[in-house]
């Protein structure tokens, strides 16, 4: 299992270099000897080895010293690399103080082969191991990035920028983004990718609390201090201490609560209801919004000076609509994470269901998307999602187009009206890609479609910049 590991032998005994050396070989190991502690950390610098065996009593720096180096290199590997220090039976209580410094075994002279050679393998399977979760709790960590966070996108490339400038500060951020864009994710990645999260990720809907039960559910309470208050309840801001507090929505917090948590955030102080004290927050505060709260602060529904408080970084979330380029890798990511939910084996999407997705508006952004592939998967009988699973809405003769803040199916006016400048402006982008993509580019048969002459189909796609400056037709 650990053969081919590189052990380090150091020892100033040219026998006992040649004896470890060739048992070592023989044992299927890739050895290097160093000569003293100080040519060891001169090897160090230069390689990784995976394990160290070295002798304790060494010149100048003994084996002791040399390992007490190695966890203050501030290298990852020599930080946790095992360490076996040999030792004569005069030198057991510093072997002992070893161990206890983090050594992971000792072994007395004269040794028997076969007894080092057991003790190494077990020490290197206890080390790879030891990496294993310390993988499996890095990928844990980095779980909404990776996983969630998808894109190429021009806007979520400066999304990812954002993140990473932020993650390791105490910085608050203002995510803004309508509904559906992923503003939780957002606060989900900059605590995981982050130095907080050790800590724990506590999110909060602001808009979903009853108004005379939110500052109760923020600051907690102490028991008799209020009719139903039979114990003590610890509130999110101090459930959150140590760690990230995602308050979403905050433009829908009450006047009188946005008092207490602009308190809150100046002092990293809460005061529990019915309590005699304060207790002290050790939070970073990621907050959320999809109304634009300099209007709201205009408009005299939100504390200007909670707003720049919270306002220190500003991430603007684009809708799906704005960056469509990203709906591939959005639906083929969907596709694989609920094919395995649901165990079917879908490989593929047909490029006119991916036309069709990328045609779409998105009113509902990814989360929208995110609901379409997963009933899609769920229809599917085959290895490939086609245009018979996506819901009927989607399909090419029933394309919704944006329509300001909602959508509309052709021929069906909302109760709230439509921009039909707009809905208009959708339709006839949408009819040219779609077009072009019928005749494969060209221009001249994706004119004769549409019923308009190749002059006029070349300036509807100047217009739209969707002209490739191709002269050909």
């Amino acid at each position: 299992m650990n053969k081919k590991a590189r052990i380090l032998v150091v020892d100033d005994e040219l026998s006992m270099r040649q004896i470890l050396n060739l048992l070592l070989t023989r044992n299927g190991y890739e050895v290097e000897i160093a000569v003293s502690a100080e040519a060891a950390l001169v090897k160090i610098t230069l390689n990784e080895y995976d394990l160290i065996l070295s002798d304790l009593n060494l010149p100048s720096l003994d084996g002791l010293a040399l390992m007490r180096s190695l966890r203050a290199s501030g290298s990852t590997w020599a930080v946790h690399v095992p360490v076996i220090l040999i030792t004569g039976y005069g030198t057991t209580a510093s072997a002992v103080e070893a161990m206890k410094e983090g050594a992971s075994d000792y072994i007395l002279k004269p040794f028997d082969n076969e007894e080092l050679l057991i003790t190494l393998e077990r020490t290197l399977r206890s080390s790879m191991l030891s990496k294993e979760n310390l993988e499996l709790r890095r990928e844990l960590n980095q779980k909404y990035w990776f996983e969630n966070l998808i894109g190429s996108s021009t806007a979520m490339t400066e999304v990812y920028s954002l993140i990473s400038r932020v993650k390791d500060t105490r910085i608050n951020c203002l995510i803004y983004g309508e509904s559906g864009t992923g503003k939780e994710l957002v606060a989900q990645s900059i605590h995981y990718s982050g130095m907080r999260r050790k800590g724990p990720f506590v999110a909060v809907n602001c808009g979903a609390i009853p108004e005379n039960l939110i500052e109760s559910e923020l600051f907690g309470y102490r028991k008799g201090a209020f009719t139903g208050a039979d114990r003590n309840k610890t509130g999110y801001f101090q459930a959150a201490s140590g760690g990230t507090l995602f308050l979403d929505e905050i433009g829908d917090m009450p006047p009188q609560t946005q008092v207490k948590v602009l308190r809150a955030l100046a002092e990293h102080k809460v005061s529990p209801l019915g309590g005699d004290g304060e207790v002290e927050v050790d939070i970073r505060v990621v907050a959320a919004s999809n109304k634009a709260l300099d209007i709201e602060v205009a408009a005299g529904r939100f504390r200007e000076d909670l707003y720049y408080r919270l306002n220190v970084i500003k991430i603007d979330l684009p809708p799906l609509r704005d960056r469509k380029g990203d709906v591939p890798l959005l639906a083929a990511h969907f596709v694989r994470e609920f094919s395995e939910e649901h165990r079917k084996r879908i490989s593929s999407i047909s490029p006119d269901v991916f036309q069709t997705l990328s045609s779409y508006s998105w009113p509902g952004n990814v989360r929208e998307l995110r609901n379409v592939i997963e009933g899609a998967v769920a229809l599917s009988d085959g290895e490939q999602i086609t245009m018979d699973s996506l819901p009927r809405h989607l399909r090419p003769e029933e394309i919704v187009f944006e329509v300001g803040q909602g959508a509309s199916t052709l021929g069906l006016l909302p109760d709230n009206g439509v921009r039909l400048d707009t809905m208009l402006l959708d339709m006839e982008r949408t009819y040219l890609q779609q077009a072009l993509d019928r005749t494969g580019g060209r221009k001249t048969e994706a004119a004769r479609l549409l019923g308009m002459s190749f002059r006029s189909f070349r300036y509807r796609l100047a217009k739209y910049g969707m002209d490739d400056a191709d002269p050909n037709p």
